[in-house]
């Protein structure tokens, strides 16, 4: 095998590894795996402090005219395995993520919460987690501009929720995003045609780029190197087939909480608590058939969320789309599906998320690695199922109020309901398999706590660090980028404040 020079790029940047056959072999201070919300932070953040940062991403980087608004393509383009994956279980659910450079934040809605504040006091006394993450929240906010969506950017989708939200004396509020200049596209789900939503490859990864940080894109680390204790470095195989090896000092592995027990299980690290305690956030929605013209393609698709049942573990939140979105989202087929479909201009659409007890887990034994592909258990249990159904009635009573005429459930037992009338749902029977479900927040399978210290380094492994969801230790409740973020930064400052442990 050829063995290629390290390329010199003091300005930093992306190198494709679509196009790097060979062998490449690196040095670096730190190699960051990933470059969504938990690694663009650490990279952007020790590349400005003077470290040497190489960033290993196996998605693809995409510029802002690549991003077509085109639902259909977007789809196959930017999600992993086009948007397809789906856990094993009762119900199976679909669990997207994102493959590019920005991870996930490059194809998600944009909303930004901190975590309760009840949960993160529960982490200072249960973890010892004694770090305040206000200022790294903060800091985030800043960086990424979070803020209120304004009303008249919302949609009609938004003040249709609204409106019901009122008549019943819930309390609603318009959602925070990061986004400066929103033009409110429609279409955050698949990549922001406009450039507006700041996600961590705009946000962080340019400012890491020009600190002189290099990342290589299509390039999917397959094990961290441990010797004695301590990590070395990382190898990885770009997708023309090359290797690259970097050797650092400081490895930080944020591939997301679906990949990174595999990574660290495939590394040698074992733990029995490593790939389990998954959570995700099961979500689903209601559609509403109204008089009045929506077209909720027209603005912000999360902009307006309802906090009124927050300590029963549901979050009301808006979803919506374009005519691609809801055909591929409502739970029709045939005539009826056709039906709907010609009424696009009057559906609206609103959505909940479910703080669940169930918990699943990612296989991380040798076979269930084989291929690199997460294998992905979770079994949605009888309690959540039963807050799912009061999550829906709610949903069906909030569209009522709105002025809907008939609502469409995604319940298999009850599939709509006509005229306000919530008694055949109220009085139906529903389990976990009669339920469509999605979900878009992993979380947990290398708990803070448990397989990493509070700090994020993997228990027995110096140097070796977590910066991901997985390391978040349960369901927030609530939108999880922002925490995501915030850890990140606070594991970076710490790396940068021991900055001469980081040399190699």
């Amino acid at each position: 095998m050829t063995l290629i020079a390290e390329p010199r790029a003091p300005a930093g940047g992306v190198i494709d590894g679509r196009h790097l056959t060979g062998e490449r072999r690196l040095r670096a201070d730190v190699c960051v795996i990933g470059s969504g919300a938990g690694g663009a932070p650490v990279a952007a953040l020790l590349a400005q402090a003077g470290a040497k940062v190489v960033v290993l991403e196996d998605g693809q980087a995409f510029h802002t005219a690549q991003l077509t608004a085109r639902p259909r393509d977007m789809t196959a383009t930017l999600y992993r395995d086009a948007g397809q994956f789906s856990t094993l279980g009762t119900p199976p659910i679909m669990l997207p993520t994102g493959r590019a450079v920005g991870g996930t934040t490059l194809i998600n809605s944009g909303t930004c919460f901190r975590a309760p504040d009840a949960l993160q006091r529960q982490w200072k006394q249960e973890l010892g987690l004694e770090d305040d993450l206000t200022p790294f929240y903060e800091r985030a906010e800043q960086t990424l501009h979070v803020a209120q969506v304004p009303e008249q950017l919302a949609g009609a989708n938004a003040r249709i929720a609204k409106r019901g939200a009122e008549a019943l004396g819930w309390s609603g509020d318009f959602l925070h995003r990061n986004a400066r200049g929103c033009v409110g596209s429609g279409v955050c789900a698949f990549g922001c045609p406009t450039g507006a939503k700041q996600h961590a490859g705009a946000a962080y990864m340019e400012d890491a780029h020009a600190a002189g940080a290099i990342t290589y894109a299509c390039t999917r680390a397959t094990r961290v190197i441990i010797n004695n204790g301590r990590a070395r470095g990382v190898e990885a195989r770009t997708r023309a087939g090359g290797r690259v090896s970097v050797t650092a000092s400081e490895v930080v592995l944020a591939a997301g909480a679906l990949h990174t027990p595999l990574l660290l299980a495939a590394s040698g690290v074992t733990h029995p608590d490593l790939g389990r305690h998954l959570t995700i956030h099961p979500c689903t929605a209601a559609w509403a058939i109204m008089d009045e013209v929506v077209d909720m393609a027209r603005g912000v698709p999360q902009s307006y969320g309802i906090d009124e049942f927050a300590d029963e573990g549901l979050m009301l939140e808006g979803i919506a789309g374009p005519p691609d979105y809801l055909a591929m989202a409502v739970p029709f087929s045939g005539d009826a599906h056709r039906e709907l479909m010609l009424s696009y201009r009057n559906v609206a659409q609103f959505g909940l998320m479910l703080k669940e007890t169930s918990r699943g887990h990612v296989a991380t034994s040798a076979l269930a690695r084989r291929g690199g592909r997460p294998l992905v258990r979770y079994d949605l249990n009888d309690r959540d199922a039963q807050t799912v159904k009061r999550g829906v009635e709610r949903l069906a009573e909030l569209l009522f109020a709105a002025g809907a005429k008939r609502v469409i459930l995604p319940i298999a037992t009850v599939p709509e309901l006509c005229d306000g009338d919530l008694a055949p749902l109220r009085d139906a029977s529903v389990r976990p398999r009669d339920l469509k479900l999605m979900a878009f927040h992993p979380l947990g399978t290398a708990q803070m706590g448990r397989v990493t210290d509070v700090h994020g380094t993997v228990r027995g492994v110096e140097g070796l660090h977590v910066a991901d969801g997985s390391a978040v230790p349960g369901p927030l409740g609530v939108n999880p980028q922002m925490t995501i973020y915030a850890l990140a930064l606070r594991l970076a400052e710490r790396l940068r404040q021991g900055a001469p442990t980081c040399r190699s």
